[in-house]
């Protein structure tokens, strides 16, 4: 058994003891990876380090599962609010017409083969058929890239890729 579990077991936490042991949530652990990580935060360690605080500091670590325990009905109902979300854009999304949803998985195929074709299939072609078709300029491809993140994912990956640039 986990240290952290049988801490929280032993302690008297069983809402904190049941999350982790995924008895309530979901089975990929995301609620749970979500209290290990509070516990990580209110200790000071990272959620990797977590068992070893346990063993080196169990008091710290009880009174900050005492602190998650008190605050998960409101982790779960922020849980229960974006797994509703995500199942009426779900339901939201079969709907509407095909053609209005395609555009995603149209848009990562095309990129995805026009980096395919630029980085192995065009070379390989050029050498079996011996011609001299030109590649796309790379740059194009990673500003075309960029335009469907920004489209397709709201912008905050390219927002993160430019805060880490910029940050360097």
């Amino acid at each position: 058994m986990n240290p952290v579990i049988a801490l929280a077991l032993k302690s008297g936490l069983p809402v904190v003891e049941k999350l982790l042991s995924k008895k309530i949530g979901d089975q990929d652990g995301q609620l749970a990876a979500s209290v290990i990580k509070a516990i990580a935060d209110r200790v000071g360690t990272t959620p990797e380090g977590l068992p070893a605080a346990t063993e080196e500091m169990p008091g710290r670590v009880i009174e900050a599962m005492r602190e998650v325990e008190r605050a998960t009905p409101d982790m779960i109902a922020a849980y229960d609010r974006d797994l509703q979300l995500q199942l009426a854009t779900l339901a939201a999304e079969q709907d509407e017409p095909v053609w209005m949803r395609a555009w995603r998985p149209a848009g990562m195929y095309l990129l995805g083969f026009l980096w395919l074709w630029n980085s192995v299939a065009l070379h390989v072609a050029n050498a079996i058929w011996k011609i001299a078709l030109p590649p796309m300029p790379f740059s194009d491809l990673i500003q075309l890239s960029g335009l469907y993140m920004a489209l397709y994912m709201g912008g905050h990956t390219v927002k993160d890729v430019v805060k880490t640039w910029v940050a360097k």
